[in-house]
């Protein structure tokens, strides 16, 4: 993500170099992804919960957002309208 938008800033800390974090964020397994400070999660997990836990961070509920009046079909664009126009 931090790679794809320059809103998002990410880190990598390696913590055999720095116990004082892995204390701090209490560190039992790698990877252990920490978004502000707010949400924290160990392993690897699909996109789609990893977009629900960066939702959870920024206090946005990806149940509440209304859905978008634009269908994207990636092989026309996002130009696509719902209901057949």
């Amino acid at each position: 993500m931090a790679l794809d938008n320059p809103n998002v800033r990410a880190d990598v800390v390696e913590i055999q170099e720095y116990p004082l974090l892995a204390k701090r964020y209490m560190v039992s397994g790698v990877p252990k992804t920490v978004i502000n400070n707010k949400v924290q999660f160990v392993g690897a997990v699909p996109e789609s919960m990893l977009i629900d836990y960066v939702l959870q961070a920024v206090g946005a509920d990806a149940k509440k957002e209304e859905p978008s009046k634009v269908a994207v079909a990636p092989e026309i664009g996002p130009t696509t309208r719902m209901g057949g126009r």
